[in-house]
């Protein structure tokens, strides 16, 4: 499938603490709110802007702003939501509902104002009522597991409210996002397996685990778990981040495609973590601690930093029908100002659950903060491809010492599962660089979702796609990727 080089090695500047991930609530298949947040996570919060602590009134500044925010938002839901090529293409209005329905969530827990809970409720129940299934092109995979994951975290902060429709929201999630996405794991949509790059699998593995936590199914929650640690596509943890380097950064593959895609698949790496670990599964720290090696390469990358890549080889094409292979030799260019919201949640994980070294995760998450969410980072559908808000949400204080143990405890591990220790195209709009590539395209059965290519611009206003090409610099160097 693939051809890489390199083996793992010690990781400089990483500790061996690691704290406590919480457990499983007692009588119960999963600890509920348990997906990105916590009760915990969610007092703190609540707490730190009453008292008018930084950087989380900052944060909640950011939250306020945002349009989506807001009571008075309606919902619009509709039966059948498609996403690319041979349908109304009318998931922008779903991914802004689910965007709305998170905030105003978000804004209740923090700020105390039930009208926000109510929306939240109003906008999910009015899906739930109506969405019967999603189509389109290949595309319909991406939808399936960015919205499945997303709209399984808004409703979670609500879940325990007088008016939600638990019942038929678990349905929804279970016969309209998770179907999609388990079969996109199982199949990758007819493809050989390393036809669709690594945020597809992501998408779909966030989406498959957070159905399974919501819907107290811990086949479904193993079945993710599983897949992180050792799936074929290239989601898994060991495929996604295929070379660890003596100096303890690890690629991270899509950083041979673009920058925009390794930001987005660093943020979906970090979703899946934070939600299995609020689960008692500790995948932050799997594999001695992989993606905190991968995370901090992509880190040291965008600011503009020089980082090794290993050249790669990956087959693409349609089981019995067309193929091609794609070759990637190097690290692509960057725009060292190019910025997503998913850089507070992995820092204050490494940095202050478990006391370990992040440098660049560091650095990188004290730029880009506070970090907004869906509706600040540009119109199209990339700038809400994370919920964001991690200012607000993920920071925290220094775990004290008796926080700091090893790694989740047997009980939490058994309730999920755990044995101990989570696009070629999605929606933002970089570019693939240019690799050597034979074959050409066939049908949709193996599309890389290429065609939806909206312009994704960060809220520092990068805008540089002219006639399908971008122009990336890094330190100096100007380099035009192909699609």
């Amino acid at each position: 499938m693939m051809k890489f080089a390199g083996a793992a090695a010690g990781a400089a500047g990483i500790g061996t603490a690691v704290a406590t991930a919480p457990a499983s609530a007692a009588g119960a298949a999963f600890a509920h709110p348990g997906l990105l947040h916590t009760r915990a996570d969610l007092d703190r919060m609540a707490a730190k802007v009453k008292a008018g602590a930084a950087p989380y009134t900052a944060g909640f500044a950011k939250l306020t702003a945002n349009r989506h925010a807001q009571s008075g938002w309606t919902a619009n839901p509709q039966e059948t939501v498609s996403r690319g090529a041979g349908g109304p293409q009318n998931y922008t209005i779903l991914y802004n509902d689910i965007h709305a329905a998170y905030q105003n969530a978000l804004r209740y827990h923090a700020g105390g104002d039930t009208a926000h809970a109510d929306t939240t409720v109003a906008i999910l129940n009015a899906w739930s009522a109506k969405l019967t299934s999603l189509a389109g092109s290949a595309d319909r995979f991406l939808a399936a597991g960015l919205y499945g994951y997303q709209i399984a975290n808004a409703a979670e902060l609500v879940r325990d409210h007088g008016d939600f429709e638990l019942e038929r929201f678990q349905k929804m999630l279970l016969d309209v996002f998770y179907p999609l996405s388990e079969d996109f794991l199982a199949n990758h949509n007819g493809a050989v397996v390393s036809n669709y790059w690594t945020n597809w699998d992501l998408c779909n593995m966030a989406c498959v685990l957070a159905t399974g936590i919501f819907c107290d199914d811990k086949a479904i929650v193993d079945r993710a778990v599983e897949y992180f640690k050792h799936g074929e596509g290239l989601g898994a943890i060991k495929n996604a981040i295929p070379v660890v380097h003596d100096d303890g950064l690890a690629e991270w593959l899509e950083a041979g495609r673009d920058q925009g895609h390794a930001l987005l698949g660093i943020g979906l790496m970090g979703t899946f973590c934070e939600m299995a670990w609020n689960q008692g599964i500790d995948l932050y720290g799997y594999d001695d601690s992989r993606f905190l090696k991968g995370a901090q390469y992509v880190a040291k990358w965008t600011m503009g930093g020089d980082v090794a890549y290993t050249e790669n080889t990956r087959e693409k094409g349609a089981i019995n029908g067309w193929s091609g292979t794609e070759t990637a030799t190097d690290a692509a260019a960057v725009n060292p100002a190019m910025t997503r919201p998913i850089w507070a949640m992995i820092a204050n994980h490494y940095t202050k659950r478990r006391d370990l070294s992040a440098s660049y995760v560091t650095q990188i998450a004290a730029k880009t903060a506070p970090e907004g969410g869906g509706g600040d980072y540009g119109p199209n559908s990339g700038g809400y491809d994370q919920l964001g808000f991690g200012t607000l949400a993920f920071t925290r204080d220094k775990a004290t010492a008796d926080e700091t143990a090893a790694s989740p405890t047997a009980s939490a591990s058994a309730a999920s599962g755990s044995t101990g220790s989570a696009g070629a195209s999605d929606s933002s709009p970089q570019p693939s660089p240019s690799p050597s590539v034979q074959g050409s395209a066939g049908d949709d059965l193996a599309a890389t979702g290429s065609s939806d290519l909206p312009l994704w611009t960060a809220a520092t206003g990068i805008t540089a796609v002219a006639g399908g090409l971008l122009l990336l610099r890094r330190r100096g160097q100007a380099r035009r990727d192909a699609d």
